[in-house]
């Protein structure tokens, strides 16, 4: 699995990385961009990013800071408790991550078109079964109604 999303993402495939390139976003300010990309768009803490990303929260609160420096995120105040301040992304920060995930999804259309129609049924019929898993079928719904837009 690991091959194919080498070959998929790789530096074969600079779009991704262009786009990466000229946000000037560093490489957790581009995890954390993506992370705050959810169905419901609702804002996340800092301290709940940091353990969805697997970086501490030093980390995440400089990334956090980098996003809103740049105008992609905006901190709101907590409905609940008004000493918690969460991450929100902004109209720019959706674009860019919209542009991020197109050229990643690019990316794929490419590695897919390349593949021969036996090779293809069995990679759709082995995606159909992973699509079956809770997890996946709502971040593909997620983004399914974002591309029919």
């Amino acid at each position: 699995m690991g091959a194919v999303l080498l070959r998929c993402m790789g530096p074969r495939n600079s779009d991704v990385f262009k786009v990466i390139d000229e946000s000037g976003l560093t490489f957790a300010q581009m995890k954390m961009l993506v992370e705050l990309v959810t169905p419901d768009d609702q804002p996340w803490t800092v301290t709940a990013l940091s353990e969805d990303l697997g970086i501490s929260v030093a980390s995440a609160s400089r990334a956090a800071d980098g996003l809103v420096r740049k105008k992609l995120a905006t901190r709101v105040e907590d409905a609940d408790d008004r000493r918690v301040r969460r991450l929100a992304l902004t109209a720019k920060g959706h674009r860019l991550a919209d542009r991020i995930i197109s050229a990643r999804l690019a990316s794929l259309e490419e590695f897919t078109d390349s593949l021969e129609a036996g090779e293809r049924e069995k990679l759709e019929t082995a995606l159909d079964a992973l699509l079956q898993r809770p997890e996946i079928a709502e971040i593909y719904s997620s983004y399914e109604r974002k591309v029919s837009r």
